[in-house]
């Protein structure tokens, strides 16, 4: 089965978040200053990650993935 991706940027905010598959009941750790996952509270899957000052720190999305064994099907830039 395909995986879903759904990405969601604040403008004001300048927060990207990537939601990944279906939602469920999730909890939120930050990893690093301003990057957040957050996890199923039952599988620990990795749900979403959420990025702050997303402009100014773009290759944190590949790196993050990369850290939680995960493949983006696109490539994201500012």
């Amino acid at each position: 089965m395909e995986q879903r991706y759904e990405v969601h940027y604040d403008e004001v905010a300048d927060f990207l978040e990537v939601f990944i598959g279906e939602p469920t009941e999730c909890y939120a750790e930050e990893i690093e200053l301003g990057i957040f996952v957050r996890r199923d509270e039952k599988t620990k899957e990795v749900k979403s990650i959420g990025i702050f000052s997303f402009k100014k720190r773009a290759q944190v999305l590949d790196e993050v993935l990369k850290r939680i064994n995960l493949r983006f099907p696109l490539n994201v830039s500012v």
